[in-house]
């Protein structure tokens, strides 16, 4: 008896988010690249706007299976926060493995990356659409097996003139993007906050363009 028991505790603490009801718990997946050289560059715009919710919210990333994760309730919601350390090219091995674990419904998982085709800090959140060339959203859609999942693509613009491509998305913010991104971060974090209480259609509605 005390064995079947034991397994029942085990089972319960399996999960990292405590919510058992599956339509309450999210997953939000900052894409980016582990390493201080990728820190802030202009791909890593997921784990940096993960960064500033947790900041803001007193919240503390762990190391755990396939990328640092912390939990944020609001609301009733439990959202689990994902930063993959597989690197970009295999994001989706990370997604994957945490919708799997946490038993989170593939609507309730928001992919945050970030877009060469929207003007410098631009927010558009879309229900499905392709990967775009972006390697990150490629594996995603290969694990998945499809490519009706919710992204949130963040500008940062295709201004790089004679630079090579892979070296202007892998290169640092300019200046006077510096001095606008605090506002483009904070705005961010109300596009996951509305995506986890008034649903995707909302936050769409609200957000996109702004």
């Amino acid at each position: 008896m005390l064995t079947f028991f034991g397994r029942l505790l085990a089972k319960k603490k399996s999960t990292i988010l405590e919510e058992e009801k599956p339509m309450k718990k999210f997953l939000v997946v900052g894409l980016g690249n582990i390493g201080p050289k990728y820190e802030n560059t202009r791909h890593n715009i997921g784990f940096k706007i993960l960064n500033r919710l947790a900041q803001n919210e007193n919240l503390s990333f762990e190391p755990a299976k396939l990328g640092d994760i912390t939990t944020y309730k609001i609301k009733g919601r439990s959202l689990l926060l994902l930063k993959p350390s597989t690197y970009m090219n295999l994001s989706g091995k990370a997604v994957l493995y945490w919708l799997q674990k946490e038993k989170i419904p593939l609507e309730n998982l928001l992919i945050i990356t970030d877009d060469l085709n929207l003007p410098f800090g631009t927010i558009r959140v879309k229900t499905k659409g392709s990967d775009g060339g972006h390697n990150g959203l490629k594996d995603i859609q290969l694990q998945l097996g499809t490519t009706n999942y919710n992204r949130f693509r963040f500008g940062i613009d295709n201004e790089f003139g004679r630079r090579n491509q892979v070296d202007f998305v892998l290169g640092e913010w300019e200046p006077e993007e510096e001095t606008q991104l605090n506002e483009r971060l904070d705005k961010s974090i109300e596009v996951i906050k509305s995506f986890a209480l008034a649903g995707i259609t909302n936050t769409m509605n609200s957000f996109n363009g702004k």
